[in-house]
């Protein structure tokens, strides 16, 4: 951007600041949906907390109060019915509520999540997280939360738009395929999003549900990681980070690490894990575990494994349709999903690293077999279910010999 772009867009946003705190300071009831001049990617700056909002739940109300003063603004009932046009196009639904498709009145589009009224505490957490982490957090590969509303009426966040919708069914559906490299792409970017998140910003967030369907594209296909209703802020270098329990079980069943289900300390390598299995599903355009498969091909991850074992990556490029030109980047990234899914979490590579090896800046040693506790637990059981049966039979003979 030309560094007359870049001073003018900081002095624009130094004047809205400077607006914004004279309003409030001379009428903080007030509700202002004037348009606004703004070019730098924000929404109008002139919103302030309605006086006849109803608020409820005394901690939460501490939480979003503590948290006006960072990046999210809170929004009333009113705003999101003017902003959506009453809720008139839905983008989509699922367990958490409704999304609506809506617009700033500076032109600018964005997506409200309305929150199914019934909030219990989980569901309470979740909403402290969204907006407790990805509202702090600004990069280009993440999503952008604008800001919110808890209201007894009404609970919702507010997102910029992203046409394009989620990376799943770029992945799974055969009639919006994408060509190879441009997936290659938004693997790199996805994983520049979780390297910030890890790394770069200025506390450690760990996403801990990382999978195709929270990777969103936008007009242009870059990607961005979304939905942070189960992410964590850790402060750099603390116990807590390197060291997380939880009381129940985060992530989605096939992404979530081994760890995150047994009652073992958790670090951000979930993460990892999350992604290299995501990974593997642009490498084979398919879902990692496919019933419809045959038997040595329905969980991809074991199967790529055994024809990497035996130097057969000519099997797994084809089958994945990358054309001669881009096998050596393919090969990369089979190997990097390999070293992001092993089994003990200090194994796995940073997001740092990760991104590095994607992008062919350092050479990746060949990987170990990630998958070897599940042979040994094959092994482990097909002892235990020999030697029962044995038993077994051994009972039933002696008490044949005993009736005699």
């Amino acid at each position: 951007m030309p560094v007359r772009r870049i001073a003018a867009a900081i002095i624009a946003f130094v004047i809205a600041k400077f607006r914004r705190k004279r309003k409030l300071q001379k009428n903080d009831a007030s509700i202002s949906l004037m348009k606004t001049n703004n070019t730098d990617g924000t929404p109008p700056t002139t919103y302030s907390k309605s006086e006849d909002s109803a608020i409820e739940v005394e901690p939460i109300e501490r939480f979003l109060d503590e948290l006006l003063r960072e990046k999210p603004m809170r929004f009333t009932p009113q705003q999101l019915i003017a902003f959506t046009q009453n809720y008139s196009v839905k983008l989509g639904s699922g367990g958490f509520g409704e999304v609506y498709k809506g617009q700033f009145p500076n032109g600018m589009l964005i997506a409200v999540k309305v929150l199914k009224m019934s909030m219990d505490r989980r569901a309470e957490e979740q909403f402290m997280a969204e907006v407790g982490t990805i509202g702090r957090t600004y990069h280009i590969n993440l999503v952008r939360l604008y800001g919110f509303c808890f209201d007894k009426t009404l609970k919702a966040l507010v997102y910029e738009f992203m046409e394009n919708g989620s990376l799943d069914k770029y992945i799974f559906e055969e009639k919006n395929r994408l060509d190879w490299p441009k997936l290659h792409e938004i693997s790199i970017g996805t994983a520049k999003g979780i390297r910030y998140l890890h790394d770069e910003c200025q506390q450690k967030i760990v996403h801990y549900d990382i999978k195709p369907a929270n990777v969103l594209l936008s007009r242009d296909f870059t990607p961005k990681v979304s939905d942070f209703g189960l992410a964590k802020l850790c402060e750099r270098d603390s116990d807590s980070y390197n060291n997380m329990t939880f009381n129940a079980a985060r992530g989605t069943p096939g992404y979530a690490a081994p760890e995150l289900w047994k009652p073992f300390p958790v670090t951000h390598k979930c993460d990892v894990y999350s992604f290299g299995m995501l990974l593997f599903e642009m490498l084979g355009r398919r879902k990692n575990l496919d019933s419809k498969q045959s038997e040595s091909k329905e969980w991809f991850p074991r199967w790529v494994w055994e024809k990497f074992e035996k130097g057969d990556m000519e099997s797994i490029l084809s089958l994945s349709g990358i054309a001669e030109k881009d096998r050596e980047k393919g090969e990369r990234m089979c190997k990097v999903a390999l070293w992001c899914v092993q089994y003990e979490a200090e194994a796995r590579p940073s997001m740092s690293s990760v991104v590095r090896m994607l992008e062919g800046e350092v050479e990746i040693v060949p990987p170990v077999n990630p998958f070897l506790y599940l042979s040994q637990s094959e092994a482990t059981n097909s002892d235990q279910w020999t030697e029962t049966t044995t038993q077994d039979s051994t009972s039933k003979g002696t008490a044949k010999d005993d009736s005699e």
